[in-house]
């Protein structure tokens, strides 16, 4: 068993390294994309007129965050939305998959032995092989340090904390390879909203997932009765 997981870590860490490779890299230029959406903020509009609102909620706003909040804040926000639903939706369709009763795992025999809801998956992970996580952890810090470079302002002259380049569309870090962005400002418009829609489906999904877990150590579809429970918490490392 533990052969063929640090094989298969191996394995994995590299593709993933290969993956920094599309990630977007500083070109010494700002963004045009607010250009290239045809966006120009409203001020009479709900939040500036960024994408996002959808019937029948529509302007939902219930605590006012949004209003009289500085356009500069307002990017800050939609950015760090976008991002966020973008790891949610992620984490959501990541952790249905290695569980009960899909259960795909890149990295364990899961066929011969079940690890479990999705939050203990860690656990095993850094006992069989703690190097895979520091890798993972350098992964993700380098792609987090190339969407900085391309969304974030540098810290010169008359600078706030978190300031995003003047022309830089919150969101939009240049990654695109199938092409599927839109050049119609109205189309781009339709398919963001979708995009954010989702993602704060996923933020409240990913929550609830792990909030369930978190209190009785099940996985979500033998929570809801349609997967049988073959864990045994006894075969995992760290003990809850």
């Amino acid at each position: 068993h533990h052969p063929k997981f640090i094989m298969n870590s191996v394995i994995l860490a590299t593709l993933l390294s290969s993956a920094a490779a599309f990630a977007p890299q500083s070109t010494g230029r700002v963004s045009t994309a607010v250009n290239e959406v045809n966006w120009q903020p409203d001020e009479s509009a709900f939040a500036y007129g960024l994408p996002g609102s959808l019937a029948p909620v529509g302007e939902f706003d219930p605590l006012g965050f949004a209003k009289d909040t500085p356009l500069a804040t307002m990017l800050q926000w939609r950015e760090a939305e976008v991002q966020h639903g973008r790891v949610a939706m992620l984490a959501v369709l990541g952790m249905l998959i290695v569980e009960e009763p899909i259960e795909y795992h890149p990295l364990f025999e899961a066929y011969n032995k079940d690890i479990g809801p999705a939050i203990r998956h860690l656990d095993e992970v850094d006992a069989v092989s703690p190097f895979f996580l520091i890798g993972l952890t350098l992964l993700i810090g380098s792609l987090e340090y190339n969407r900085a470079l391309v969304a974030f302002a540098k810290p010169e002259g008359s600078f706030s904390f978190q300031q995003l380049n003047e022309d830089h569309y919150p969101g939009d870090v240049g990654f695109d390879p199938l092409g599927l962005k839109p050049d119609d400002a109205e189309e781009f418009a339709t398919i963001q909203t979708k995009e954010l829609q989702n993602g704060r489906l996923a933020m409240l999904g990913a929550a609830g997932i792990i909030a369930q877990e978190l209190t009785n150590g099940e996985e979500i579809f033998v929570n809801l009765g349609l997967a049988t429970d073959r864990f045994d918490p006894s075969s995992v490392p760290i003990q809850f």
